[in-house]
């Protein structure tokens, strides 16, 4: 298949059917983008349930890095469920856990012999990670980005800043956090616009934040995404990445790095800190590690992790049949598919630059892998941003087949299945196009 196939409009009169059951019966809380219902997938197609087959640039929000019914992955979920389903791995011994365990620590560059806490999702990740923290360090306060996201239990949301809804009727949250500005200064009116303000920022955290309002040998550690996710796709500058390293060293606070969405091979490495080769001591893992399957984990040096039993603890995570995904993920991933997000990424993001740099909605082409973002304007010498007019592009692709999301305020973002080829995101692209000459055409 090389283009999408709609059979009626979007949304279909089964699709409309189930949509209403929806609203009835599932909390309102879920922030459905458009109402896309997918019966079944294979690779990068989806098809909903009035039989529309849709090209998917969303891998279910970077989860399913090996694509859709990756038949190795399918075949390793088939084995494990006939042998075993549960069996609480914090109370009991099972050899897929400690399987993937062993070959998680060795993927995590630390510079020293990791250990690792399998949990069920990247929020608990996130609040296993601030855990232990706190419990090794003995210090109470953290250190996190503005426009950052890190999911939405209590502990993960305090240092969550991504919009105040995701906050909103839910204080108090965990004391002890600090956002700051991430990688460019708060005047700034786009990420990265100057520089030199990405060593401003990190002058900023140090001279006025550690010097003005909160102690340094008080934080535990410094929260943060090597690639901004939620908060529109922001790539900082290596040499940013380093600086936080060096602060983190410099007053004893652990470097937690959040590669919940950027990691297992999305960036066209396995983890976005291999780009800039910096070493972590708390690396959180979830999303594309089991292709689709609930799983997550925090990794750690065993001189970190050294916590006694009881400290932390999970029923379900770690379960045998995720963790069978999860190692059958690695495979394969490692067999081709992290060198594939590399030169399919490249070949979409030279593509975008040709395309699109030039229209006058566009305000900056960024990305590393299959992890592209294409920051939408309103006027590009003013660089006015343009949320209303990113949601209708959002909107029109679904319209035309092609599912894509939005980030931060104006940022279209684009994550398909990382076994995409250059013919079908070339598809994608096609799209996108024809849509951002709708909103808005060219001059000739």
């Amino acid at each position: 298949m090389l283009k999408p196939h709609l059979k009626t409009r979007l949304p279909g009169p089964k699709a409309r059917a189930w949509i209403a059951k929806d609203q009835r019966f599932v909390s309102p809380s879920y922030t459905r983008v458009y109402p896309a219902v997918i019966a079944h997938g294979k690779g990068v197609w989806l098809t909903d349930v009035d039989g529309n087959q849709l090209l998917d640039f969303n891998a279910g929000i970077a989860v399913c890095s090996t694509g859709h019914a990756h038949p190795k992955v399918v075949a390793a979920i088939k084995a494990q469920a006939e042998k075993l389903l549960h069996y609480s791995g914090t109370d009991f011994y099972y050899t897929p856990e400690i399987e993937l365990a062993e070959r998680l620590a060795k993927l995590v560059q630390t510079g020293k012999d990791n250990r690792v806490f399998l949990c069920n999702s990247g929020t608990e990740a996130v609040e296993g990670a601030l855990k232990l923290a706190r419990y090794k360090s003995k210090r109470p306060q953290f250190l996190a980005f503005l426009h950052s996201f890190h999911g939405r239990t209590m502990g993960a949301l305090s240092v969550t800043s991504s919009k105040a809804k995701q906050r909103k009727g839910f204080f108090p949250l965990v004391p002890g956090v600090t956002h700051v500005p991430y990688a460019y200064c708060y005047r700034c009116v786009f990420n990265l616009t100057h520089p030199s303000c990405n060593l401003a920022c990190l002058k900023y955290i140090e001279e006025e934040i550690l010097g003005t309002i909160v102690p340094p040998e008080e934080v535990a550690g410094i929260l943060f995404e090597p690639v901004l996710g939620e908060g529109g796709y922001v790539f900082p500058p290596d040499d940013w990445i380093r600086g936080l390293r060096n602060l983190a060293t410099k007053y004893g606070m652990f470097l937690i790095a959040d590669e919940i969405q950027s990691g297992m091979g999305r960036t066209g490495k396995m983890l976005a800190l291999e780009h800039s080769r910096v070493k972590p001591d708390i690396v959180t893992l979830a999303k594309g590690i089991a292709s689709g399957l609930p799983l997550g984990a925090f990794v750690a040096p065993a001189e970190i992790m050294d916590w006694e039993p009881g400290s932390h603890g999970t029923t379900f995570g770690g379960n045998p049949v995720s963790c069978a995904a999860g190692l059958a993920t690695l495979e394969v991933l490692n067999a081709g598919l992290v060198a594939n997000s590399a030169k399919v990424g490249a070949f979409m993001l030279k593509e975008l630059n040709e395309r699109l740099l030039d229209h006058p909605m566009v305000g900056d082409i960024r990305g590393r892998g299959l992890m592209i973002g294409v920051e939408i304007v309103k006027d590009k010498r003013a660089k006015e941003r343009a949320p209303k007019e990113r949601d209708a592009i959002v909107q029109k692709c679904f319209e035309k087949g092609l599912l894509i999301l939005g980030s931060g305020a104006n940022t279209v973002r684009m994550m398909p299945p990382l076994v995409i080829t250059k013919e079908e995101a070339k598809v994608g692209l096609d799209i996108l196009e024809e849509v951002l000459l709708e909103v808005l055409p060219l001059r000739k």
